[in-house]
């Protein structure tokens, strides 16, 4: 018995949370239900920022329902790829994402990939097109983590601060629990509970307040591209710091480098070299430009 969730120092205690909905003889992971909701919910803020940059939100339609297959497929392949040592020996896996396995960048990769094909065909700016759906992708991203909180998953170390978060330790993955996490086992009641960085609340949260900048900037923009460069800059800085939180990272081939931290990384300084180089471009053109109608 005991509690599913505790947040001991925020007084909130969750008794019971299920992780699927049965309807008859059918299941339906919350999992599930939750990313379908952060897609539609995508689409909608992506249409709705394609007006106030001037473009025809009846593309977003089109546009979303690529980016949806593809991106699923990217987010399997990026997981199935850093878990290679474990596919290799069970290929038949590959193909059960009912199992779990999905990388939120490896989505991320190839909806852009997408968005850039979509783009070429129909003779549009790419760079319009992913200032406009990067919100989208955020909204997506900000639901879509509290999947990993239904699933118990997607946590991080040993913590007692603020946020800790209690979790039954037999409803977690064993290979997500650490050493250090063993070592500070809570037992209420009999139960024994893990207590955890609620890495998904986290990046949750910071997403969401990146979110709120991007719409707030929106209107100010001063070049095609400049929100989503914002998004890379933003998205890469938290998870930067959140990744290295987690206990399920996704390693580079056999070394203890983290791959999704290391790509956040890369992105943050690409994002941030363009983001200043335009910054200083029209710095430049505005201190040229008086000088130009004296003359």
């Amino acid at each position: 018995m005991g509690a599913d969730v505790r947040f001991p120092h925020l007084g909130i205690v969750i008794e019971s949370l299920g992780k699927t909905i049965h309807i008859g003889d059918f299941t339906i992971a919350y999992y599930g239900v939750i990313i379908a909701f952060g897609m539609i919910m995508g689409f909608l803020l992506a249409s709705w920022q394609g007006t106030r940059i001037g473009q025809d939100k009846e593309i977003f339609l089109d546009l979303t329902l690529w980016d949806i297959v593809f991106a699923i497929i990217g987010a399997r392949l990026y997981y199935v790829l850093f878990s290679w040592d474990y596919y290799s020996q069970h290929p038949m896996e590959i193909l059960n994402i009912r199992g779990g396995g999905m990388a939120i960048y490896g989505g991320v990769i190839a909806g852009v990939i997408t968005t850039f094909v979509f783009a070429k065909i129909r003779k549009v700016s790419v760079w319009q097109l992913l200032d406009a759906a990067c919100g989208g992708l955020l909204i997506g991203q900000i639901i879509g983590r509290w999947g990993n909180f239904f699933n118990r998953e997607a946590f991080g170390g040993y913590t007692d601060g603020l946020f800790a978060m209690q979790l039954k330790r037999s409803q977690v993955r064993a290979g997500d629990i650490t050493s250090d996490i063993l070592n500070h086992l809570v037992t209420i009641d009999g139960v024994e509970y893990i207590q955890v960085h609620p890495t998904f609340l986290y990046e949750s949260l910071w997403n969401l307040a990146l979110l709120l900048i991007i719409l707030l900037y929106t209107r100010k923009r001063k070049f095609e591209g400049q929100l989503f460069f914002m998004y890379l800059f933003g998205y890469g800085l938290g998870r930067v710091w959140i990744e290295g939180l987690r206990t399920d990272q996704l390693k580079l081939f056999g070394t203890p480098i983290a791959v999704s931290q290391l790509l956040s990384g890369i992105l943050v300084v690409v994002s941030g070299s363009v983001l200043l180089y335009q910054w200083g471009k029209r710095l430049k053109q505005n201190k040229v430009s008086p000088m130009s109608k004296k003359q």
